[in-house]
């Protein structure tokens, strides 16, 4: 039954969903006539919010495009990669590969979210490449669909966020370490359901012989590895120098192990970035090595460079006019103490379709919805992480998360989000009832 269904998803994205950046364009058009209809904003002051808004959210860009793309440079280096080969030759089967793909993948976004897109992308290529008669656009479904836990991760903005000072609502709550958010028995509860029940979900899916669409064997060949000069010069010498590399990682790992020292396990966002830069040097082994593995990542962020300013202008439509204040406060009006969690979870999951950003979705929600959750009693920390839910939750089937992931394994968004969206339909299930039992 579930086999059907999901065919009959593939199908309807495959003929009506468009490509990522004319979905952004479209949600742009939504929230302009939503806002212009009804917060009884007039059009040029809405065209105005939406200018300045695109502008508005560049900082955070820019860390989440270095969360990116040192995620990527990490999961390309030769260590990692010979890791994932080694992994991809254990299955025998369809089945055992999409369901291996989505484990291991849940664990890189545990980890980091920008390093487990990557590792996801080259996983399944492995898996495409070793598994015979291996339906493409499934098996990198299943390493795109484990990314609905990562918001609960140790990489997730919005916990992060809250225990970095300076945060949006730092006067009402404070500084909220991890350990009341990531590090929670309900958190890690419904994390882990997701990351052990997402690969059974994709085993269902897996599509009869005569319905397999096997990779175009271009989409498998991996870019022409550049060997160093044969001529040596000084310049060479330094560019392919272990020494110089190993002496600069050190003064990285130094400088990590002083600031937990010093700090504690206080995760922010700068920290968790400098941590797999760090590692993505030592790993690359020479300086030379690590700037090619940069320019190849930063191939991967051009979708995500083009669009978050579309984004940032959604999101200057939405809070200056205030329509995302309306969204929210219409959940909270019917919400009490114990369905508070869930119905903000579900407002961000609404919300993050027009913001897909962590962060620019806790700027908009968070001075909300964590007032009126102390108003009822509700603890901020469950308030912020029913956010990162929503906005962890829908990124099934908001395309812009995508993109990098889909950049390497050569296909478009309709290829994947059929399945997806039962991803979705999931995770909704098993996050709504963490939220109102645990």
């Amino acid at each position: 039954m579930l086999h059907s269904i999901s065919r009959f998803f593939v199908k309807l994205v495959q003929r009506y969903l468009p490509d990522a950046y004319l979905f952004a364009i479209l949600l742009t058009f939504a929230a302009f006539l939503m806002a212009w209809s009804l917060t009884g904003k007039t059009f040029m002051a809405l065209i105005k919010m939406w200018g300045d808004g695109l502008w508005g959210i560049l900082a955070f860009a820019m860390q989440m495009i270095l969360i990116l793309v040192t995620g990527h440079c990490l999961a390309s280096s030769r260590p990692v990669k010979k890791l994932l080969s080694s992994l991809a030759s254990l299955p025998k089967n369809t089945s055992q590969a999409v369901m291996l793909t989505s484990f291991v993948s849940g664990l890189a976004y545990y980890l980091n979210w920008g390093f487990g897109l990557i590792v996801a992308a080259f996983f399944a290529r492995e898996m495409a490449r070793k598994v015979k008669n291996m339906d493409y656009g499934l098996v990198v479904a299943a390493g795109y669909s484990a990314y609905v836990c990562w918001h609960g991760g140790i990489s997730g903005s919005i916990p992060l966020s809250l225990a970095t000072k300076g945060h949006v609502v730092e006067k009402l709550t404070g500084i909220i370490p991890v350990s009341q958010t990531i590090f929670t028995y309900w958190n890690l509860i419904i994390v882990w359901t997701l990351i052990l029940t997402v690969p059974l979900l994709m085993k269902l899916m897996v599509p009869h012989p005569d319905e397999v669409r096997v990779a175009d064997p271009e989409a498998l060949v991996d870019p022409e590895e550049i060997t160093p000069p044969a001529k040596h010069t000084p310049a060479t010498w330094l560019e392919n120098s272990v020494a110089i590399n190993i002496i600069f990682g050190l003064m990285g790992v130094a400088y990590i192990f002083n600031f937990f020292a010093t700090n504690g396990f206080n995760l922010t966002l700068n920290i968790v970035i400098f941590i797999f830069f760090i590692a993505g040097v030592l790993f690359h082994m020479t300086p030379i090595n690590y700037v090619r593995a940069m320019n190849e990542a930063i191939k991967g962020a051009g979708g995500i460079a083009l669009q978050f300013p579309l984004y940032g202008g959604i999101q200057g439509i939405m809070v200056s006019s205030g329509l995302a204040v309306m969204i929210a406060n219409w959940f909270i009006s019917f919400s009490t103490p114990a369905t508070f969690p869930l119905f903000t979870f579900l407002a961000g999951g609404v919300i993050n379709m027009f913001i897909p950003s962590g962060g620019g979705q806790w700027v908009v929600q968070g001075p909300i919805n964590i007032p009126a959750g102390i108003a009822l009693g509700v603890d901020p920390a469950k308030v912020a992480m029913s956010i990162a839910y929503g906005d962890m939750w829908t990124n099934m089937i908001q395309p812009f998360w995508a993109l990098p992931l889909l950049g390497i394994a050569k296909l478009g968004v309709r290829d994947i989000m059929g399945y997806c969206t039962i991803t979705l339909i999931w995770s909704g299930i098993v996050i709504s009832l963490g939220l109102l039992i645990l």
